[in-house]
């Protein structure tokens, strides 16, 4: 069986010889040799990292072609990292999600996994921002590595994405009491692996890192322009997903627009799943806030909640700082928690603007969210869906502006006081009889004060 696995490899030696040159071929695979071919499983040995390294970053396609060709088309192929006296197999599948782990795995001491106690999936509220993606994080939670792996969340700061891995990881340690849990930011990661350096330590801090079962890491983009830290993540990244762990990723946008990352590291992160998380809308604002107030038993009045909503521009942060700030200002001052304290308070904590919004702020937003020109929508045309998305701009201009009935009119295409009063009434009824409507007129409101 040794001689004809030998036939084989020196078989796809051939065909890789015919593809690179000669001094390719001597740096990378003229070290390379078969070790087994068990149940379908290829097993070379390499004589370090850096040759395994070389052909995922410059041959994998190459290979895989060569491999599948001479082999069979479902083979398995990895490599066994011949260092001194150590022999670890770390396989790397083409095709497939099955690993195997290091064979020189030993036991590791316990580790304290630096999770915030009270994120959990308890205390995160669902809602259209974030549905999807805290679906997939149960899911993880359940089978990690078995579905989406590695899974990169994106969102602004605030939305809720230290909250969700965190709860991930409480979930995980939940359901696999015995796996080896660790959140971290990115940022700390990098101090983490500077004091290494200066310690001479790199090995310790690699090896560390690699015990891990699920790792959780916040704000990716911290390492932008970090080269050497970003050369350390990409081999724990590698070691840990050859491995079948976890690997779970925030940052504050979706991998195509991080500059000063890696392609290598920017294309791993692309091989899961990527997850948008959006700031939560008004409806959302308030059940986070609602749920805070009664599951902590706040004595903060059901119109001061609403108020903060409104206010806090999406923002869970946001959210948690104005209560705490109220809650703070009523002990110390023996008051209760009032609209007037909520109006002192908010100033101090968020940015409020009190620039009214324009008629053209409406407009604008109007047309981009239903996809039409200025001039259709003050048009003379009464033809559905138009008008209606004519009577909703007059609506929000009079709800969210300080114009007349008579002004709007007239930046509406020259419309009289009764026409508009008319597409006021008309929206008004609509909200009242139509949940979905209302729903969707919320959306719009909150888009236009946004992207004004």
């Amino acid at each position: 069986m040794k001689k004809e696995l030998n036939e084989m490899w020196d078989e796809c030696v051939k065909i890789i010889r015919e593809n690179i040159s000669q001094e390719q071929f001597n740096t990378i695979f003229a070290s390379i040799k078969p070790k087994s071919f068990n149940e379908n499983k290829l097993i070379l040995t390499v004589p370090d990292r850096s040759v395994y390294e070389s052909i995922e970053e410059h041959y994998l396609d190459l290979m895989t072609k060569v491999i599948l060709s001479v082999f069979n088309k479902n083979v398995k192929w990895g490599y066994s990292v011949q260092s001194g006296k150590k022999d670890n197999a770390n396989d790397k599948t083409s095709n497939t999600s099955n690993q195997v782990a290091d064979n020189n795995e030993s036991a590791v001491e316990e580790l304290n996994s630096q999770l915030f106690p009270r994120y959990t999936f308890d205390n995160f509220i669902e809602g259209d921002s974030n549905r999807l993606v805290r679906s997939v994080g149960l899911a993880i939670a359940k089978n990690p590595a078995k579905t989406f792996n590695p899974l990169f969340i994106y969102g602004p700061s605030g939305c809720g994405k230290t909250h969700l891995i965190n709860a991930i990881g409480w979930a995980v340690k939940q359901q696999h009491p015995n796996a080896r849990v660790l959140y971290l930011s990115a940022h700390l990661f990098y101090v983490q692996y500077t004091d290494a350096v200066r310690q001479n330590k790199v090995n310790d801090f690699i090896n560390f890192y690699q015990t891990i079962d699920v790792i959780l890491m916040d704000d990716i983009q911290e390492l932008s322009g970090k080269t050497q830290t970003q050369n350390t993540f990409f081999h724990i990244f590698n070691h840990l997903h050859l491995n079948n762990k976890q690997i779970i990723l925030t940052a504050d946008r979706p991998p195509i627009e991080i500059t000063g990352l890696e392609d290598r590291l920017l294309t791993r992160f692309k091989w899961g799943l990527q997850a948008e998380i959006e700031r939560p809308n008004k409806a959302l604002c308030r059940s986070i806030i609602n749920n805070k107030v009664k599951s902590e038993s706040l004595p903060i009045p059901e119109n001061v909640c609403n108020y903060i909503a409104e206010k806090v521009n999406g923002s869970v942060r946001d959210i948690e700082g104005v209560i705490n700030a109220l809650m703070a200002f009523s002990v110390v001052y023996r008051c209760e928690i009032t609209m007037k304290l909520a109006d002192k308070v908010l100033p101090k904590f968020i940015h409020t603007d009190e620039t009214p919004l324009t008629i053209k702020d409406i407009k604008q937003g109007i047309c981009k969210q239903f996809n039409i020109s200025e001039s259709e929508l003050i048009s003379q045309s009464r033809r559905q869906p138009l008008a209606q998305t004519r009577h909703i701009a007059i609506f929000l201009a009079s709800k969210l502006t300080n114009m007349s009935n008579t002004q709007i009119g007239e930046n509406m295409g020259g419309r009289n006081h009764a026409t508009v009063l008319h597409s006021i009434n008309y929206v008004k009824n609509l909200c009242e009889t139509d949940t979905k409507f209302n729903k969707q007129l919320s959306e719009i409101e909150e888009q236009i004060i946004r992207n004004r």
